[in-house]
């Protein structure tokens, strides 16, 4: 769906060609959700029918003209009805206008101190947990006048009282409670052109013709009389503290659902997105008139909202439309809700209960550990009310993030050359200090340890509780070394000096060996689900600056001070010939970092030989300038699968035709081809050109041989030569045996 992103109120003539094509049409669905709802809720929260209507007419004119979301529909939320109806059993109808006046004020000062974005930071396992505890209360509350009985005072009570209502009531309440849900729960199986009318208005509209034609005898409530009446406000009387906490928490609830809608809606289109200041300061407007007129609270609405973006809307006109198609129903057709039974209204409310509780978040959530806070908040809404409910929620989400945040891992294992490796990873507080020493107790004795300390902050207490145990360890005969891979917590304690104010930064992602296509299309963080997406010529250049972009900000700092110390000398131990292929990457299939490979690429992984024509000197350079100067101890040729160099030697000259300069290049293969034809296959490689590919890895460490003093060396057990082979298939890399070319897995 394409948003137009000139939805301002001002029109130009295309402005006003697009109102009238899309979002004319889409008010006209919005509205025919809107009232059967707005209806609902003011059942569900005690207050008049007429209050749920005008909410809906205030939502869409004054919400959808100052608002900051260009298609969000706001009205009255069932997220606030439990909210409102403690307000009004406590207060009375009209000091709750005078609530939800005083709260539009408060969310209105609340815009303009520009302070929307901090409403996100409530976790959303909260929201949706409030929101299905209250789904599940109202559903239970409105079960009772389904079933012809009356709601009991709690949700226990519902519960406990749900068998005698089912044995005892069968009047034709009933049978319009249940006519209505079987219309609301099949009509999604109807064709699609049978569900232009929206589910809510054919359900109420089923009911109604069935209970007059069939002179059933139902509740009706005529609203005729109230659309006429004026509810002045008046101050609440009662206790001050109690007044304060209604406002709060009306102002607080429905500004956070609206601005949580907000965004959910932005997900939904792909026009100008939602300015959220602007958002709660239209939602505190709305709030203000709707409280002086005798509406419910007014908050953005995901249910019409989505219903919006679907019908085609493109601008603030369709949910400004929709309030006043609201207006016009009720003051020209009010006479017609006197046909809807209660009974098919709180089948209604039964219907949108159940929906509340959205088994798809807790799918969402289960994969961030954040189910005990959404099972919680919503136990705590049903068993206690709202307020203690969400604040359960907000405490057991603080408790996760806390521990999450201070949460300590220590991996122990066993070296070849008998040391231990000890890695502690994490935020090391007190609260890690029991796991932390229960690990390096259990070390024996007398080990040699190489801790390493991947930490990004480090307090007293967990400093102390390590340096206590290196002492300890120290003094029984073991070793302790310590490597910090961030900045030095341990080394600048120990030392005494100043630590610092903050924790450093996180370490990467861990997605630098991934190819830029897939980084770009896989978002699930499975390299299995990451597909790969065929690069055009003109994402290289982004990819390629977009890559150094991501180096700056999330490597660079980790890896600057190690860089900085051999920023004027490099000290390589190893001499790494390998291919040019792009699969191939010397560093991701070693594990080296900066400083440990002197790296030599080129086409086929070939080393022409001493004196071999056509001349090579960058090779011969390169070997020359890491025996000579650089010193190495080993040199490593490392080939692989697939090679298309060695393809292109066994076809003959077939694949290098027009391509002269590869051609000459390949001369320097030869040796490698000879070897190959005079050798057998002894059964364990995959085919000719895989054993060409092993077969010319091994050639080219003869080839070094030719090398004066890479021979010299050699004899002198001063260099080693090192023939690898990198399976690309199987990401295994091989030690070849020179002699035999047998592959030992690594």
């Amino acid at each position: 769906m394409g948003t137009d992103t000139k939805s301002d109120t001002a029109l130009t003539k295309s402005g006003i060609t697009s109102v009238l094509r899309y979002d004319l049409p889409a008010s006209l669905v919005v509205f025919l959700v809107a009232v059967p709802l707005s209806l609902g809720i003011a059942v569900a929260s005690g207050a008049p029918l007429a209050a749920g209507l005008i909410a809906g007419v205030v939502g869409g004119v004054v919400a959808g003209l100052l608002g900051g979301s260009v298609v969000q529909v706001s009205g009255p939320a069932a997220g606030l009805s439990l909210v409102v109806a403690d307000i009004v059993m406590r207060y009375g109808w009209q000091a709750t206008c005078m609530i939800t006046l005083l709260a539009g004020g408060l969310q209105l000062l609340l815009g303009l101190c520009r302070v929307a974005r901090s409403a996100l930071a409530v976790s959303p396992a909260v929201v949706h947990g409030m929101l299905a505890g209250v789904g599940v209360t109202i559903a239970l509350a409105q079960l009772h006048v389904v079933l012809g009985g009356s709601p009991q005072p709690s949700a226990i009570e519902n519960v406990l009282e749900l068998p005698h209502q089912i044995i005892h009531n069968h009047t034709h309440a009933v049978f319009v409670g249940l006519l209505t849900i079987a219309v609301l729960v099949g009509w999604t199986r109807l064709p699609q052109r049978l569900r232009v009318i929206p589910a809510p208005l054919a359900a109420l509209f089923a009911a109604s013709v069935v209970a007059g034609a069939l002179g059933w005898k139902v509740t009706r409530v005529d609203l005729s009389d109230s659309l006429g009446e004026w509810t002045r406000p008046v101050w609440p009387q009662g206790d001050w503290h109690g007044i304060i906490g209604a406002v709060l928490i009306v102002a607080l609830l429905a500004g956070v659902e609206s601005l949580l809608c907000a965004v959910a809606v932005d997900r939904l289109h792909d026009g100008r997105r939602a300015d959220l200041d602007r958002e709660l300061t239209g939602q505190g407007a709305a709030n203000l008139v709707s409280g002086l007129l005798g509406g419910l609270p007014v908050a953005g609405v995901i249910v019409r909202s989505s219903t919006n973006v679907a019908a085609g809307a493109r601008s603030r006109w369709s949910t400004v439309m929709h309030g006043g198609w609201i207006l016009l129903f009720a003051v020209c057709l009010g006479w017609t809700i006197t046909l809807i039974p209660m009974e098919a209204l709180a089948a209604l409310l039964v219907f949108i209960g159940v929906q509340m509780v959205n088994l798809g978040h807790l799918r969402n959530l289960r994969g961030h550990s954040e189910v005990p806070v959404y099972v919680v908040t919503m136990a705590g809404v049903v068993l206690l009310g709202l307020a203690e409910g969400v604040l359960v929620g907000l405490g057991l989400a603080a408790l996760l993030a806390l521990r999450r945040l201070t949460g300590v891992t220590v991996r122990v294992e066993p070296e070849p050359d008998g040391r231990l490796h000890v890695m502690i990873g994490g935020s090391l507080t007190f609260l890690g200090v029991p796991k932390l020493t229960a690990e390096l107790r259990a070390i024996p004795p007398g080990a040699a340890v190489d801790l390493d300390l991947n930490i990004d902050f480090m307090d007293n207490a967990a400093f102390e509780a390590i340096h206590d145990w290196r002492c300890g360890h120290e003094r029984g005969g073991g070793t302790v070394d310590i490597d910090e891979i961030h900045d030095e917590w341990y080394t600048m304690a120990a030392s005494g000096a100043r630590m610092f104010p903050a924790k450093t930064p996180p370490r990467p992602a861990g997605r630098s060996w991934l190819p830029w296509s897939h980084r770009r299309r896989g978002r699930s963080g499975d390299p299995r689900a990451m597909v790969p997406a065929q690069p055009t010529p003109h994402d290289s250049v982004p990819a390629l600056l977009a890559g150094a972009q991501e180096f700056h900000r999330r490597t660079a700092p980790l890896v600057r001070p190690l860089l900085h110390g051999m920023a004027r000398k490099q000290e390589p131990s190893h001499l790494f010939i390998t291919c040019a292929d792009s699969r191939v990457v010397p560093s991701m299939i070693t594990a080296s970092g900066p400083g440990d490979l002197f790296t030599v690429r080129n086409i086929g992984n070939l080393v022409p030989r001493q004196g071999s024509v056509p001349a090579d000197d960058s090779v011969s350079a390169a070997i020359e300038y890491a025996t000579d100067v650089l010193n190495v101890r080993t040199i490593t040729v490392c080939g692989h699968s697939g090679c298309g160099a060695m393809a292109a030697l066994l076809s003959g000259g077939e694949r290098t035709a027009g391509l002269p300069g590869l051609g000459r290049w390949l001369r320097h293969g030869n040796h490698s081809l000879a070897r190959f034809i005079t050798g057998d296959s002894d059964g364990t490689d995959g085919g000719p050109l895989d054993r060409l590919c092993r077969v010319n890895v091994v050639q080219q460490l003869e080839n070094l041989r030719t090398y004066p003093q890479v021979d010299r060396l050699c004899r002198e057990g001063r260099l080693e030569l090192v023939a690898l082979y990198f399976d690309i298939g199987a990401a295994r890399v091989h030690v070849l045996e020179q002699p035999s070319v047998v592959a030992d897995p690594l």
